[in-house]
């Protein structure tokens, strides 16, 4: 029941009436009995600037942050947490007294994810990643974090690889950074533990190009960031193979279950978003 005393929080985007956000966050608020509503905010993006200052303006208590705005967001705010800085990119924005601060849960989503999922646990592991924008560089910042042994890194640009793997050299000196190319995938993948796509890849049912799974142990894992469809090119040789697999549905969870926490100060009961998503994104 919306009242006068109803918190507001909420995802903004541009285009965002596609979102599964809504859902699976207004589900958790109900079953933790909190008084407030998550809602779309559809802001093209010439009026960023003007939807991050009317947060104070409305009093309202926080929102997730989609493309294309994670980054376009950060000049805005007056400050920015670790995983944010790590990441270059903002997925949350919590209004604390009219303080507004960036966050980055997708990574540490990621991490959850792959516990939970695939139980996976990053700690002393060697990982290759399909990618390296946004998505690739919180990912590679919460790996990091947790201990991971090696990130291998494909890029169709080399530039930007080579700039992320820079970036796990000097701030986790302790983690072999490196960048691999498609005629390298084969001696890369026979040693990971881990292969990881955070590109949209495979989305429109294309494959990764040049990348094949034959050469990866079965005691490897996959995980596609991609959640729709739930089983991309990708998840299908791996399930083919025999090697355990995941898509990104795991994550979405996860990372909504951070920001909750962050705007709330309280857990969404264990395993509610996923049922959510799962329940909505069946075919």
């Amino acid at each position: 029941m919306i009242s006068g005393t109803t918190g507001i929080l909420g995802i903004c985007g541009h285009p965002v009436g596609h979102s599964l956000s809504p859902a699976m966050q207004n589900e958790a608020l109900k079953a933790c009995g909190l008084n407030c509503v998550y809602v779309p905010f559809d802001v093209p993006p010439e009026h960023i600037g003007q939807a991050v200052q009317a947060l104070r303006a409305l009093g309202i208590l926080g929102v997730n942050v989609t493309v294309p705005h994670k980054t376009a967001v950060m000049p805005f705010l007056d400050q920015l947490d670790r995983s944010a800085r790590l990441a270059g990119a903002v997925n949350v924005i919590a209004n604390q007294q009219g303080v507004l601060t960036g966050y980055n849960t997708d990574g540490a989503g990621l991490v959850r994810s792959l516990k939970e999922d695939l139980n996976v646990i990053v700690s002393g592991k060697r990982i290759m990643i399909i990618g390296a924008g946004g998505a690739a560089r919180g990912a590679v910042a919460a790996l990091c974090d947790a201990g991971c042994r090696r990130i291998s890194i494909s890029n169709r640009s080399r530039e930007r690889a080579d700039l992320l793997a820079e970036m796990i050299t000097v701030t986790w000196p302790g983690v072999d950074g490196a960048v691999v190319t498609p005629d390298h995938f084969s001696q890369e993948l026979a040693s990971a533990d881990l292969l990881i796509n955070t590109t949209t890849l495979g989305m429109r049912g294309e494959a990764v190009p040049g990348l094949n799974l034959s050469d990866l142990p079965l005691s490897a894992a996959v995980y596609d960031m991609v959640y729709a469809p739930s089983r991309t090119p990708l998840l299908q040789e791996a399930e083919s193979r025999g090697i355990a697999w995941a898509n990104g549905l795991g994550m979405l969870a996860a990372q909504g279950e951070l920001a909750f926490e962050i705007w709330t100060g309280c857990q969404a009961p264990a395993g509610l978003m996923k049922s959510v998503l799962a329940r909505v994104c069946e075919p």
